[in-house]
């Protein structure tokens, strides 16, 4: 396991040269071989790749050169985003007969400028369709928690990783819960930033009106600086937003001077399992919140982010579907095919349904800065598993992992899963959820449970 608690302490002993690059990715290049015969986090080790870029950091510190903020920091991103000389797999047999990468997406790109070391691509769902990382081709993720429950999805690999400390940094992305949900499975830090806030140029997109993607971390530091070396505009992806950088880091220290808190009631206020409803109560009393508000017609925002999602997906693939669909994962291919489906007139009422619903929300933020949610109504289930409770009712297990997250991902507002580890339990997530672009509110509220000892992500025991 790796010697250091956060990216800031490893960055500054890679500067400070109490250890090289070199010798912090052998490290940890030596645990993926160790442990992910077990996890199944990594589809593909770079490491051939990743010593390269290692050596050229310890150079240029040798020569008195300052790296950046993730000096030596090795990394690893979902099978989504582009790493040049790679294949884009997106979970999925059919792309690997695509052409490799030409180049690194953006995020990848600015991550090793601010001196981070990509040691490879991580498992998912097929095309970023599920919540559960089980794959028909490549094989499931199971929770470093326990390994016979499930890291959650689509972005599972990336998790797992963080979980277990094979890489203390990953990226995933998050259509309708897919960074929030294996967060919160696996006992990790998650950020969904605000829609278009980071650029998407080089990932592959699963529903283009949904899609955000962001950093895992075990603390909100680590998430902080990931961001900030992330953030900034990208002429190359369409929805990237021209806002100018605004750094969180600096921010992290000032506490909760200023913030408005409430927590989030009526939908998600019912429906979670005991283990959930402690985790929820415990950042509720470490707050102080007193104050309650409701995201009205949660329900009906989940049933039109179905349709969207399904509608959106099968018209990406639909090509794919006519001719090859036996190629497909099975559970991923019988969705797309029903989303095929769907009548362009519901898509269109889902579609007018989302912009009143968006206004309705963004309005709560005029009176509170911050509301607090529970991620997923359960901890992680056992991987066979296929049905949920909810209150009293049984219900199919993967499409309501999504129960809490669904509905608050189609209307492009930053979101953070921190993780709360009790005795005896496995981790539960709960959601910290702002307006569009105050990505520093929600860092600041988690850094803050972080210190008071609610939120913690101690790397899972083997």
């Amino acid at each position: 396991m790796s010697n250091f608690a956060d990216i800031s302490s490893l960055a500054n002993t890679v500067r400070q040269g109490d250890r090289t690059a070199r010798a912090v990715v052998e490290q940890h290049l030596a645990q993926i071989k160790e442990h992910d015969t077990r996890l199944n986090c990594f589809t593909t080790v770079t490491a051939e790749s990743a010593l390269k870029q290692a050596d050229q950091i310890d150079r240029a510190i040798a020569a008195g050169q300052n790296p950046g903020p993730l000096a030596g920091v090795p990394f690893a991103v979902k099978n989504l985003f582009d790493l040049e000389g790679m294949v884009t797999l997106a979970g999925s047999k059919i792309n690997r007969e695509e052409t490799p990468a030409t180049q690194d997406a953006t995020l990848v790109a600015r991550l090793k400028q601010a001196g981070g070391i990509c040691l490879g691509a991580l498992n998912m769902d097929e095309y970023a369709y599920g919540f559960v990382t089980i794959n028909h081709y490549y094989g499931s993720t199971p929770n470093p928690h326990d390994h016979s429950r499930m890291s959650g999805g689509s972005s599972g690999g990336s998790a797992a990783a963080v979980a277990a400390g094979l890489v203390p940094l990953t990226l995933g992305s998050d259509t309708n819960g897919s960074i929030r949900v294996p967060a919160s499975f696996c006992g990790v830090y998650g950020l969904k930033p605000t829609y278009g806030r980071l650029s998407r140029r080089g990932a592959y997109l699963f529903a283009a009106s949904f899609d955000h993607v962001g950093p895992f971390a075990r603390t909100p530091g680590d998430l902080a600086i990931a961001y900030d070396a992330m953030q900034g505009p990208d002429p190359a992806d369409p929805v990237c937003s021209d806002r100018p950088a605004e750094p969180v880091l600096p921010t992290l220290d000032q506490g909760l001077d200023g913030i408005r808190l409430a927590m989030a009631g009526d939908h998600f206020a019912t429906g979670m399992d005991s283990t959930v409803a402690a985790a929820v109560d415990r950042v509720q009393t470490a707050l102080q919140i007193s104050d309650q508000v409701t995201i009205p017609e949660a329900a009906r925002a989940r049933a039109a982010a179905f349709i969207i999602t399904a509608s959106e997906g099968s018209q990406l693939h639909l090509a794919r579907l006519q001719t090859r669909p036996m190629d497909f994962d099975p559970a991923t291919r019988d969705r797309f095919l029903a989303g095929a489906l769907i009548p362009g007139s519901w898509y269109i009422q889902a579609q007018r349904f989302r912009r009143w619903y968006r206004d309705q929300v963004r309005r709560l933020f005029e009176s509170v800065d911050v509301i607090v949610a529970p991620t997923t109504p359960c901890v992680a289930p056992p991987l066979d598993q296929t049905t949920l409770d909810v209150d009293g009712v049984t219900v199919p297990l993967r499409a309501n992992l999504g129960l809490y997250t669904q509905p608050l991902s189609f209307i492009g507002l930053p979101i953070v899963s921190v993780p709360v580890h009790q005795p005896g339990s496995l981790p539960a997530g709960v959601q910290l959820i702002a307006a569009p672009y105050q990505e520093a509110k929600l860092l600041r509220v988690a850094a803050y449970l972080e210190k008071q000892g609610i939120t913690s992500a101690p790397i899972a025991p083997f």
